[in-house]
């Protein structure tokens, strides 16, 4: 069984190579947030799944990211590290949103690695409940 989930988290092999647990900690939260977007009733049309990719990415990327997309119409800024894009024609992610972790976060976290998981449950809920505004569904 190899279904996609309405909400993946996908690691820059930057932040991956720097931050070992990173892949576990993503895979948790991955589960823990398609459990509450569940539970909060995200998937009462079964026709109509929003599915939503998050992409944890390294300040370099981030940037690299946001100038292929940055005169793309379906480009959303939510703040200096985080924006959307929404594809409305696409039957896997409708919308691919790309989160950096910013050069003092990873800092922190190379030097506290125990604040990762909080750090990141944190920044992608944050993210999840401001799509969630924006599709009018209850946050998480």
């Amino acid at each position: 069984m190899n279904e996609i989930l309405p909400i993946s988290i996908k690691v820059n092999e930057e932040l991956v190579q720097r931050l070992t647990k990173v892949v576990a900690v993503t895979n948790k939260l991955e589960a823990q947030f398609n459990f509450q977007t569940l539970a909060a009733n995200w998937y009462g049309d079964e026709d109509n799944i929003h599915s939503i990719l998050l992409r944890l990415e390294s300040a370099a990327s981030f940037e690299s990211n946001w100038q292929v997309f940055e005169e793309n119409s379906s480009m959303k800024q939510y703040s200096d590290d985080v924006f959307s894009i929404t594809n409305s024609e696409s039957k896997l992610f409708q919308t691919v949103c790309y989160i950096a972790i910013t050069t003092v976060e990873l800092m922190l976290v190379t030097e506290q690695t125990k604040l990762l998981p909080a750090l990141l449950q944190v920044k992608l809920q944050k993210v999840l409940n401001l799509i969630a505004k924006k599709h009018a569904l209850t946050c998480i």
